[in-house]
């Protein structure tokens, strides 16, 4: 709730899509996976999706059809791929990812908690691979791009990592992956948003 106040706090429904950030962006992405579960399943309460029943409570976005998640859904897609420039192709790969592994209403929660945890592991272990890449330049941004790539591409191929805590995560990571079905362009497109966000947020006055 904090999270949506920050979010559209003082903003109209047509000014919102100027916002970004990493907590947006996250706000968003539940957002958007829980709309997805909604319209998939068939559910009507959306206290059961928090995160939804929040956004499409303050953008006041009337039900669609008499079925809940699918004006969300679209919306959400839509500010995702204003602000961010997220590709269509992601969408998609959520999509049948929520489709394959959600049969009903019991396996919503599984699943959440199971992205949450790819979601983390993935992250920690960006970070950690990719310390002093994160001091290049802004424009650089086809640089960044490429180095994102080969280090999920590490982290789904590489076995002879020094470091048992990373060769761990990793498994954790690939056993996620295999249950959700995310490509590594997915993961690269991802991780590379979150990281870009990171770095603005992270970037020293004087170099804004």
């Amino acid at each position: 709730m904090s999270i949506f106040s920050k979010l559209f706090k003082k903003k109209e429904a047509e000014t919102t899509e100027k916002v970004g950030g990493i907590e947006d962006f996250m706000t968003l992405i539940r957002v958007y996976y829980q709309s997805v579960m909604a319209s998939n399943l068939g559910i009507t309460n959306a206290g059961f999706l928090p995160d939804m029943a929040v956004f499409k409570r303050t953008l006041k976005i009337p039900t669609q059809n008499n079925k809940l998640g699918v004006a969300e859904k679209s919306r959400c897609k839509k500010m995702l791929m204003s602000i961010y420039n997220m590709s269509e192709e992601f969408f998609k790969e959520i999509d049948n990812s929520i489709k394959k592994n959600c049969k009903n209403v019991n396996d919503v929660r599984n699943y959440l908690f199971m992205f949450q945890g790819f979601s983390n592991d993935l992250m920690m272990l960006m970070g950690n691979l990719m310390q002093w890449k994160f001091r290049l330049p802004g424009f650089m941004k086809k640089a960044m791009y490429t180095m994102t790539e080969k280090a999920v591409n590490d982290i789904m191929t590489k076995n002879n990592w020094k470091d048992a805590a990373t060769a761990k995560t990793c498994m954790n990571i690939r056993k996620y992956q295999h249950t959700l079905g995310y490509s590594q362009k997915w993961m690269t497109e991802y991780a590379y948003n979150i990281i870009m966000m990171a770095k603005k947020e992270k970037q020293p006055k004087e170099e804004a």
